[in-house]
């Protein structure tokens, strides 16, 4: 029976990203070793556990059932020492030139970003940001660290990240100011105008969209789809921005008010709220338990949470 005297931690580390990238040779590079190296590691550890760990099927190599079982465990173990090992430091904000990454959706970046801006320069005025998109990253990268924040509408995230609500919004209407559906606001002539469809949500390249997928449509077409009525999509796009200038060409823009609000002053458009019920949508911040006490980070999701707070 082995103790944990017996046993050389390294290859926890290296069980973890085997488990993660289902891949020698990537595993390998994740680790910074070569694939003899990682393929050694592989099997001493099928050694001591008496498991194949990985088994390669016509999906490639998965993990095997004692593998996957131990994952949890494994990621909570070495959590707890990434954490203990830690060196204990305030961090100076006014001083830093620490660069956080944030994954953001095109409405976060629109609605937060400007005002968190402002307040990093009055707090921290050397500090930058690397915001990229939810095509850029996945929740492997969130969860290594690589990314500081994911700012984003959730459906499902991993049960190892923290995460932190950060506003609920509402649905309103950008409508170019002549437009003949303000002679007669009602749902049927809504459904009637040409409407320009927005939302960048979740992680992974985006596909071309389908009007006729209600399910894949969002929050807008789902409501509609609940009480039995479609409208006529004419432009998909995943940019708020361009999105809110095409209302001003005609379309009808029906969005999160957070942003619709960016263009309540431009005097070529009316908002309005939706001639229906539409459930709001919940903005939500994550980040990797790697990151949870590091003392730049912690600062970090505070003026987050501070800037939203405010808006």
């Amino acid at each position: 029976m082995n103790t944990i005297k017996d046993i050389d931690l390294n290859l926890l580390v290296y069980l973890d990203v085997l488990l993660r990238e289902k891949n020698v040779t990537r595993a390998a590079a994740q680790l910074n070793i070569t694939q003899p190296a990682m393929s050694n590691g592989l099997k001493r550890l099928r050694n001591l556990l008496n498991d194949p760990i990985l088994v390669r099927t016509s999906d490639g190599m998965q993990p095997t059932q004692r593998a996957l079982d131990m994952q949890e465990s494994l990621r909570t173990v070495l959590y707890s020492v990434e954490e203990m090992i830690q060196p204990v430091r305030e961090f100076d904000a006014p001083t830093s030139d620490r660069v956080f990454r944030i994954m953001a959706s095109d409405y976060a970046a629109s609605t937060l970003m400007p005002r968190l801006l402002e307040k990093l320069d009055e707090q921290a005025p050397n500090v930058s940001l690397d915001i990229m998109t939810p095509s850029d990253i996945s929740f492997h990268d969130v969860e290594n660290g690589k990314v500081d924040l994911a700012i984003n509408r959730f459906e499902q995230l991993p049960q190892s990240f923290h995460q932190k609500i950060l506003w609920t919004d509402e649905f309103s209407c950008l409508i170019q100011k002549d437009h003949p559906l303000l002679d007669n606001y009602t749902l049927d002539n809504y459904l009637k105008a040409q409407h320009v469809w927005v939302s960048k949500t979740g992680f992974g390249v985006g596909v071309g969209m389908d009007p006729h997928d209600v399910q894949k449509l969002g929050w807008v077409d789902d409501a509609l789809d609940q009480i039995g009525k479609r409208r006529h999509i004419k432009v998909f796009t995943r940019n708020y921005h361009v999105a809110m200038y095409l209302a001003r060409q005609g379309l009808v823009a029906t969005l999160p008010t957070q942003a619709a609000e960016l263009y309540k002053d431009d005097d070529q458009l009316v908002m309005k709220a939706p001639p229906f019920d539409i459930p709001g949508l919940t903005l939500t911040m994550i980040w990797s338990p790697l990151l949870q006490h590091d003392a730049g980070h912690r600062w970090f999701r505070q003026v987050v949470s501070e800037t939203a707070a405010a808006s």
